[in-house]
């Protein structure tokens, strides 16, 4: 089981927060602007913060439509109901990009985000597993790996299932399928995949695991059904790697989730959540109601939802289609293994992820380096850029890695002025910590191609 007291609870903090309260008093309009606006500049520009995946910027017209429809709420009255028309077109366009047997049949959810559209994945599940074993099971378990999004924990202690979390190994930072099969038995509600961890980018091998679980099925009759959380991944696949089979292609794959607030270039807050079919959700997820002036069937955590990313969603599918997704995720991929092949250049550093999944670089620092990541990262902060340092999960806590996630709005000289920026940051650190032993040469790009052209090819 979850330990709940690995959740974190927000609480006051003393100093800044202590003696704050409602003001007596009102202030005219632009001075509780300045006021506002004040407290929440940030220290580093959207454009040059590395650890979000969130979408950091929209063209003029998508903002113009957000703000036109800022006040509308996907659950009131008639305007919402065409809202939800909208949502249904974005959905049956997921339900064909991701292979759903009928994609105008298909049923499926927004979300306000994908923790939201995880949750009901895995509750959709869960009622499955109840209505399949009618109480005489014993406690359900979900199996996943290590490297799952933090809300699928948060599932298991809300909803009393044990989780079982499949070991990081080294060389091997997604789940093994092997041992997700091994580890189902009848209580098992279902396994989860990642197409796109958050640790390194990297897609989590969803067919292999669906193959392990077709053998377990042969054997003993154990039958599991598995969930892709692409709450990046799904809206980057089906553009540049369309061969590779994680979707509904696959029987076993019962549900999908996406973030429509990553790369679904859409600000926050939006997912989505697709079954394959009617016949895997069950009919107690959904609500119908009637008081919102028109009858509105929903199957959500939550009620109150606003209809503007919806809306803004819908103008990206309808403005760029097919063609300008891939064009802009296959510039996001290139650009982040320009960075890895840049990062290449210095024998401190060792390139975990080139971008070849996810348009996301991961590195850690080579044996004998004289400093950390965790280094690097500090001095790039003070150049303006914010870049996570984190230890991975169990089993490979002793492994410390920095990452670099690669938006749309990452321009061409902001990656040179960054590649820039990392060069003079290890030198530094070699001049502060000491030269540190090199180690052989290993390009994640070859010498002369065009990428590696972008940068040059200097050694660190």
């Amino acid at each position: 089981m979850v330990d709940l007291s690995a959740v974190p609870v927000q609480k006051t903090v003393p100093g800044r927060l202590a003696g704050w309260r409602l003001p007596q008093e009102s202030m005219p309009a632009d001075a509780a602007y300045r006021a506002v606006r004040d407290e929440l500049r940030p220290d580093v520009p959207p454009q040059l913060n590395l650890a979000t995946f969130i979408t950091t910027g929209m063209e003029p017209e998508a903002e113009r439509l957000m703000a036109e429809f800022l006040y509308s709420n996907t659950v009131d009255g008639v305007q919402p109901l065409r809202t939800t028309d909208l949502a249904r077109r974005c959905i049956a366009a997921l339900a064909e990009l991701w292979h759903a047997p009928g994609p105008d049949s298909a049923v499926g959810t927004s979300t306000g985000g994908s923790s939201e559209a995880c949750m009901l994945a895995a509750l959709a599940m869960l009622m499955r597993w109840r209505s399949r074993t009618r109480g005489s099971g014993g406690r359900p378990n979900l199996v996943m790996g290590a490297s799952v999004h933090v809300c699928w924990g948060k599932f298991c202690a809300y909803w009393d299932v044990e989780a079982r979390q499949i070991p990081l190994a080294e060389g091997r930072f997604g789940i093994d399928p092997h041992t997700a099969a091994e580890l189902c038995d009848t209580n098992t509600i279902g396994v989860v995949t990642v197409l796109g961890t958050t640790f390194d980018g990297s897609y989590e091998p969803v067919q292999q695991v669906c193959a392990a679980l077709d053998q377990r099925r042969a054997r003993d009759g154990v039958d599991v059904p598995v969930h892709v959380d692409a709450a990046s991944g799904g809206l980057v696949a089906p553009f540049l790697d369309p061969a590779l089979v994680w979707d509904f292609r696959l029987p076993r794959v019962t549900s999908i989730n996406a973030s429509g607030h990553k790369y679904g270039l859409v600000a926050p807050g939006l997912g989505w959540l697709v079954w394959r079919d009617p016949s895997v959700v069950p009919v107690e997820l959904g609500f119908s109601i009637d008081y919102t002036g028109g009858r509105l069937s929903t199957q959500t955590l939550t009620f109150t939802q606003p209809a503007a990313p919806i809306i803004a969603q819908y103008y990206q599918f309808l403005r760029l289609g097919a063609e300008g997704y891939r064009a802009i995720m296959q510039r996001c991929r290139d650009l982040a293994r320009v960075l890895a092949a840049h990062l290449n250049q210095f024998h401190d550093l060792r390139v975990i992820s080139s971008g070849n999944d996810l348009p996301v670089v991961a590195f850690t620092t080579g044996d004998h380096a004289s400093f950390t990541v965790t280094d690097l990262a500090d001095r790039l902060r003070q150049r303006g850029w914010l870049v996570p340092a984190y230890t991975l999960p169990p089993n490979q806590t002793n492994v410390t890695v920095a990452r670099l996630v690669c938006r749309n709005d990452l321009s061409d000289i902001l990656v040179r002025r960054l590649a820039d920026d990392i060069t003079n940051a290890v030198t530094a650190l070699r001049a502060y910590h000491g030269e540190s032993r090199p180690r052989q040469r290993c390009d994640v790009l070859p010498r002369g191609s065009e990428a590696a052209q972008m940068l040059g090819e200097g050694g660190g």
